[in-house]
Parts: C-alpha cells; sequence; structure tokens
C-alpha cells in the first residue's frame, strides 16, 4: 500500500519535474544552435496544459519560481519569465473557471491567446525595464513554433495524464 502511494506520488509530480528541467536546462537554446529559427516554448505548453486539465499538478509558486530559474539560465532579469508564465497561469485558469469541459479544439484557440498575452507582457515589460535588444521576428518565430508543436504535447500530455487518473484510483 505504501509502495503504492509512492509510485502514485512519483508519477503525479511528473509535469513539476518536467517543468523544473526545462527551466534549467536552456534546452531551446541549444535547439536554437542548430537550427537558425528552430525556437519553441515548452514550458509554456506544460504550463497551460497542466493548468487547464488538473490545476492541483502544478501550483502557482512553482510556476514562478520555475520563471526565476529560467531567468537566472538564461541571464535575463529576473521575473520576465515569471510574469509571462503566470499570465499563461491567468488565462488558462479563466478557461477553467468559464467552461466545463474543454476540448483539443478549444485549447489550441485559447492556447493562441495566452502565448499571445504571454509574449505581449515579455515584450513590454523587456523594452521598458532592460537595455536587451528584442528582435520581434524571434518571438515571431517562437510563438509559431510553439504553436505548432501545441497539438502533439496535448496528446502526449493527454495520455499521460490518463495514467495519472488511473494510478489515482488503483
Amino acid at each position: 500500500m505504501a509502495k503504492q502511494r509512492l509510485y502514485t506520488k512519483i508519477i503525479n509530480s511528473g509535469p513539476l519535474a518536467l517543468l523544473y528541467f526545462f527551466s534549467i536546462s536552456e534546452l531551446d537554446a541549444n535547439i536554437e544552435g542548430y537550427f537558425d529559427i528552430l525556437s519553441f516554448n515548452l514550458q509554456l505548453i506544460i504550463i497551460y496544459f497542466w493548468a487547464i486539465k488538473r490545476p492541483e499538478v502544478l501550483g502557482n509558486g512553482h510556476v514562478f519560481f520555475a520563471g526565476f530559474i529560467n531567468d537566472v539560465v538564461m541571464g535575463i532579469p529576473l521575473g520576465l519569465s515569471s510574469l509571462s508564465y503566470l499570465v499563461v497561469c491567468l488565462v488558462a485558469n479563466y478557461i477553467k473557471n468559464m467552461t466545463v469541459n474543454t476540448t483539443f479544439a478549444s485549447d489550441c484557440f485559447t492556447f493562441l491567446i495566452a502565448v499571445i498575452f504571454s509574449n505581449i507582457t515579455f515584450v513590454i515589460l523587456t523594452s521598458n525595464f532592460t537595455e536587451l535588444p528584442i528582435t520581434l521576428i524571434e518571438i515571431s518565430y517562437n510563438t509559431f513554433f510553439t504553436l505548432i508543436f501545441f497539438p502533439f504535447f496535448w496528446f502526449l500530455f493527454s495520455f499521460y495524464n490518463s495514467i495519472i487518473i488511473v494510478g489515482k484510483n488503483a
């Protein structure tokens, strides 16, 4: 019985561990080194999906702290990624509270809105409070590829979510 609870806790903490891993690892920056324009933000996909489907898996405190870690690793001023991630959480929580059941199509459309608001927040904060150069074309590429990869990760995380639910009831 104790083994089953430990196994369930490990399985349930998978999305949180994945969020922290990608915040620490600079994986998107490494992909960008191989391909000039291929850059996507997997953290936004993780945050949005789990905030919509199972908000108890990722808390806003963890999302904020993962953004801080990402800022330190990427070398940008503290709080930029955190606020962008929290904007995605805000949109996801709003959608979760306003709808009874989400579908793949509604998740794709509302994810587009969340990414746009997140990027607007990032650009406004970066341009007003830092001296970092902002290239809107790189942000556009990042947004485009994040939206392109969202369906793949949506289905992958949906499968994982079904494993979590089975593990929770077992």
